[in-house]
């Protein structure tokens, strides 16, 4: 087990795996789940909710985790960054965690692709969000309306993946 410079063990994401065709209704649940209680207060049904999540199964864009499925991420791979479509964490997993996981599984899915950037929006109705990203390292790069939506576009530059030098070899033996 070796610790990334992320605070997170290599072998914590063993769980995220890439979605198949059978966590599809899942996936829809799960994203249902997570994103619902903004319908009021934004006025509209939140773009993940709409979706088409088979298609994105079938292009390998999602990952998911738990058993049931109770984390999802939408993940699209550009030239020059990883761009994080969506985020869901069923309101039965909340405060354990598993959105911090899993925007650090983002993030080394991002190296491991050789992409050096990972950028995200989200609605500016969506405070908490809007909070959140930037203690995660995410800057503010824009504030646009796409359609019906007004949205804040955030992007982290990545440190480059850590090597592990041969005393943090040994002490991932321990």
């Amino acid at each position: 087990m070796i610790l990334m410079n992320n605070g997170i063990h290599d072998d914590a994401f063993d769980d995220i795996r890439p979605a198949l065709a059978a966590d599809v209704a899942r996936v829809k649940a799960v994203t249902d789940a997570a994103y619902h209680h903004y319908i009021e207060r934004i006025g509209l049904v939140p773009a993940p909710m709409e979706a088409d999540h088979a298609a994105n199964v079938a292009a390998g864009l999602v990952f998911v985790t738990g058993e049931p499925v109770v984390g999802v991420l939408v993940l699209v791979p550009e030239a020059d960054h990883l761009f994080l479509d969506s985020i869901a964490v069923h309101p039965d997993a909340r405060g354990s965690g598993l959105g911090k996981r899993l925007l650090h599984f983002v993030e080394e899915h991002a190296r491991r692709l050789g992409l050096a950037e990972v950028r995200l929006y989200t609605n500016a109705k969506m405070w908490e969000n809007r909070r959140m990203y930037p203690r995660y390292g995410y800057e503010v790069v824009e504030r646009r309306v796409d359609g019906p939506y007004d949205r804040f576009h955030y992007r982290k530059v990545l440190s480059p993946p850590s090597r592990p030098s041969s005393s943090a070899a040994q002490l991932s033996d321990h």
